[in-house]
């Protein structure tokens, strides 16, 4: 199994430093998130993945012993040096071995699964929100705009030891893996996140464009994401070997097989059409601002284009020019899109636009002499 990988961090629009941290070493992989002020943060995150990384070259011990032994030096640090006392992180690793992601988690950062055209979340939040919403007390829909949806239940560094979440996903050609910090999925819905994954084949391009997408939307933290794409090598078997071609097809084996090719092409058929018709639902119920003509305008679809197919229209250009909104710095990733949940919610970034760009326009003077 070789790993194909894409990373990309950001500071966002609103923080004035970057506590996030990444770790790319085939086959280790982690995110961390940081937290305890600027200084703190930062020194937490590196510092941990550096704990991991040298434990792991050493061979020390599991991937968890590695987030354990992370924990420890988080905390010791903590607890020495009074200018980042109270520090912590959250870590999210994955190592490959023989095929099969190993995975260790502490935190709100989160791994991801696309496979077949599902995006399924591998890891669990250790936050307030979610441990009220596995107790029936407010909904997914409640928690994710809960006051309180940052606080951690659990973080490296916080206490001298640390339960770690443990995991195992064996891989499949063509899947593709998502590490994020929080500052990509608190902006970005998950709908996008998995439209994007699947339009972009590469991991860079796929990693950046993340990250454009969570600072279109207000980046208001940090955004780390690390893209892993998996592709078995070589052209064997199961068992090492390569693969027979097909027989003749005078053989009555050779017929056969013409049967049970022409079946599986029918079928292959029906699939693709049913694919065809739940993504084109799927893309005509998106929304996006973006820029027609050198103008503002109100898109409906994905702003995407796969093999030259723009998978997105316009349903209403406006009278604003493109150039003059982005020089406001909320707008500058205007050409990339501004997802909107409807059509309603993307005129009322258009309508948003508008007074922001009155508001940077210099007042004239009233009254005379």
């Amino acid at each position: 199994m070789r790993i194909e990988t894409g990373v990309a961090t950001d500071i966002g629009r609103v923080r004035e430093g970057n506590e996030d941290s990444y770790l790319v070493e085939p086959p280790l992989f982690a995110v961390a998130d940081g937290m305890g002020g600027h200084r703190g943060g930062e020194v937490a995150s590196h510092l941990a993945l550096e704990t991991v990384e040298e434990r792991a070259r050493a061979e020390q011990g599991t991937l968890a012993d590695q987030v354990r032994a992370a924990n420890r030096a988080v905390y010791e640090r903590s607890q020495q040096d009074r200018e980042v006392t109270g520090m912590g992180t959250t870590l999210t690793a994955v190592k490959l071995v023989d095929g099969t992601l190993l995975l260790a988690h502490v935190g709100d950062s989160r791994a991801y699964l696309l496979r077949g055209g599902a995006l399924r979340q591998l890891t669990d939040d250790h936050t307030l929100v979610n441990r009220m919403v596995k107790a029936g007390e407010i909904t997914t829909d409640e928690a994710d705009v809960h006051p309180h949806r940052n606080v951690l239940t659990r973080a490296l560094g916080t206490e001298p030891e640390v339960q770690v979440d443990v995991s195992e996903v064996p891989l499949m050609d063509g899947d593709r893996a998502l590490l994020c910090s929080d500052g990509l999925f608190g902006m970005v819905t998950e709908d996008q996140i998995q439209a994007i994954l699947e339009v972009e084949p590469d991991p860079q391009k796929a990693a950046e464009r993340l990250i454009r997408a969570a600072n279109s939307a207000g980046g208001v933290d940090n955004i780390t994401v690390v893209v892993l794409d998996a592709h078995e090598d070589g052209d064997e078997g199961a068992d090492g070997v390569p693969t027979a071609g097909p027989s003749a097809l005078g053989s009555p084996e050779g017929r056969r097989s013409l049967v049970r090719w022409g079946v599986g092409l029918g079928l292959g058929l029906l699939i693709l059409v049913g694919a065809f018709f739940i993504a084109r639902g799927y893309v005509d119920s998106q929304w996006y601002v973006g820029v027609a003509n050198e103008h503002v305008a109100v898109y409906r679809g994905i702003p995407a284009a796969p093999l030259g197919f723009h998978l997105s229209h316009v349903e209403e250009q406006t009278d604003l020019l493109a150039a003059d909104v982005q020089k406001l710095e909320l707008y500058a990733g205007l050409s990339d899109g501004i997802n909107a949940e409807s059509r309603e919610d993307a005129q009322a970034v258009v309508d948003q636009m508008r007074k922001d760009l009155q508001a940077s326009q210099p007042q004239k003077g009233v009254g005379g002499p």
